[in-house]
């Protein structure tokens, strides 16, 4: 889990990097840096916290250059280090490196082993260094930039979106099955890549499209070049992009977030109508489900619990005293709008389920008679592998309890969470292009005692190249 961000434009990229991290926020909270290059020199920045308290007007003037990358942070690999911190920076042979990847690898040990075998010495605990470690052995062997790059992409197995600075280059690619989202904006002077369309938007810059799985993307001051490295016979988009982690109004893969939320709000109905007084949200991941639920049951949405705009995504944070903590005073119950009111409740998911009962039980003390929970995801029962933080199955309030026993557990008066089927009608992507792992336990790749569908993935040297004004509508 996590936010990048490559920008090349001859205007300058600091502010841009630092408006583009910010409207990726909501991927990671723990800490972020940025890099940039001007032609000599490689500048870097970065520190534990939001965007806003990292950087300051002297630190982003001091982010000189044309070119540069960015990353907001949240830990699902890796240890809570300083030296975690993204991007990491190199110089090697007279190469400026500096790199950031969100996802998480599947073959980490293995390839850790391996390069440790080799005499490679690893400072920090991140699979990020792993991409950088196979990075930099290429280009000694290879002397090819490029050709270090494909050699790298080939080398990782598992999730990732990976961002590159290079001398000035950006080179930027995406697993083969998709997992992990990554886009093409351009911006008034050049072209950019980020995890999600918003941060396109809050540059005022132009959604090109989304960058295809397996594909590498090089983009430099003369413009923007492609090239299809690898070939998976199947995709497996992240459903919980959908669910929760994008923002509503990004667009991933070609589909607006908000409107796949909206649609489920309307099936969670169709699927558990129920008589209520109103409907209200977990705000603001449950709002969009809500708005869609109380369309179609034409029960009134109202809010009853009122968001304290400046906490931060509880689920994000690390540990789960930090989470229940921060529950009490991020949302505040309306007691008006609540006192002897049968109410329906909606959120996207329940994970470990603490948060949802410490929810209810503030409903319920703000006077609400019954609280009506409806889920826009399927129970999450597995743990997720390839970069959203389910770690184990133990810590999942679903992975061995039926609805009712959930519904008993977190004191709700009903409790539905939408059917998978539904679910996939709303994204309107085939569920075998969808990575279901955490709903289904069955993974796009395999993992050590888990179900894997086979897919086999050819990587190609054919190439095709599209400059400036050149892409695909």
């Amino acid at each position: 889990m996590g936010g990048m961000v490559g920008i090349v434009d001859a205007g300058g990229v600091s502010i841009q990097l630092y408006y583009a991290l910010y409207a990726l926020q909501h991927r990671g909270q723990e800490s972020a840096g940025i890099s940039t290059f001007d032609g000599t020199s490689l500048h870097k920045f970065k520190g534990n916290g939001l965007v806003a308290d990292v950087f300051s007007p002297p630190v982003l003037s001091d982010l000189k250059g044309s070119s540069g990358i960015g990353h907001v942070r949240y830990p699902t690999t890796g240890a809570r280090l300083p030296e975690n911190i993204q991007p990491l920076n190199f110089q090697f042979q007279e190469h400026f490196i500096s790199i950031a990847h969100n996802g998480n690898l599947v073959n980490t040990c293995e390839l850790r082993a391996e390069y440790e075998q080799a005499g490679q010495m690893f400072t920090t605990t991140t699979d990020t260094e792993i991409i950088a470690k196979i990075l930099i052995d290429a280009i000694s062997n290879s002397g090819s930039v490029e050709d270090a790059v494909r050699f790298c992409m080939k080398k990782l197995t598992g999730s990732y979106a990976v961002v590159i600075l290079i001398d000035g280059i950006i080179f930027a690619f995406r697993d083969p099955l998709g997992i992990k989202p990554l886009c093409i904006g351009k911006t008034e002077n050049g072209y950019m890549v980020a995890s999600e369309s918003v941060a396109v938007d809050a540059l005022s810059a132009k959604l090109v499209r989304d960058v295809k799985p397996g594909e590498l993307i090089r983009i430099e001051t003369g413009g923007i070049s492609c090239t299809q490295v690898a070939v998976a016979g199947r995709r497996a988009h992240c459903i919980f992009e959908y669910v929760y982690f994008a923002r509503a109004d990004s667009v991933i893969d070609g589909v607006l977030v908000y409107d796949v939320r909206r649609k489920v709000g309307h099936k969670l109905h169709e699927e558990a109508p129920v008589k209520a007084d109103s409907v209200g949200a977990l705000p603001d991941s449950g709002t969009a489900y809500a708005i869609g639920y109380a369309e179609e049951s034409k029960i009134p949405y109202v809010e009853s619990l009122m968001k304290n705009r400046y906490m931060g995504r509880t689920f994000i944070m690390p540990t789960q005293k930090e989470r229940e903590k921060a529950v009490r005073i991020k949302l505040n119950p309306i007691p008006a709008h609540l006192k002897d009111k049968s109410v329906v409740l909606v959120d996207d998911s329940i994970v470990r389920g603490t948060t949802s009962k410490r929810i209810i039980t503030i409903v319920r003390e703000a006077g609400a008679r019954e609280v009506h929970v409806r889920i826009g995801s399927p129970a999450i029962k597995a743990p997720c592998y390839l970069g959203v933080d389910f770690p184990t199955r133990e810590e999942l309030i679903a992975h061995d309890r039926d609805e009712d026993e959930v519904r008993k557990s977190i004191t709700a008066t009903t409790l539905h969470h939408i059917s998978l089927d539904a679910l996939v009608e709303a994204i309107g992507i085939s569920k075998d292009d969808l990575c279901t792992g955490c709903l289904t336990s069955c993974y796009p790749l395999p993992i050590d005692g888990e179900k894997a569908k086979t897919c086999q993935v050819d990587f190609t040297d054919s190439t095709f190249q599209s400059r400036l004004g050149s892409f695909e509508a």
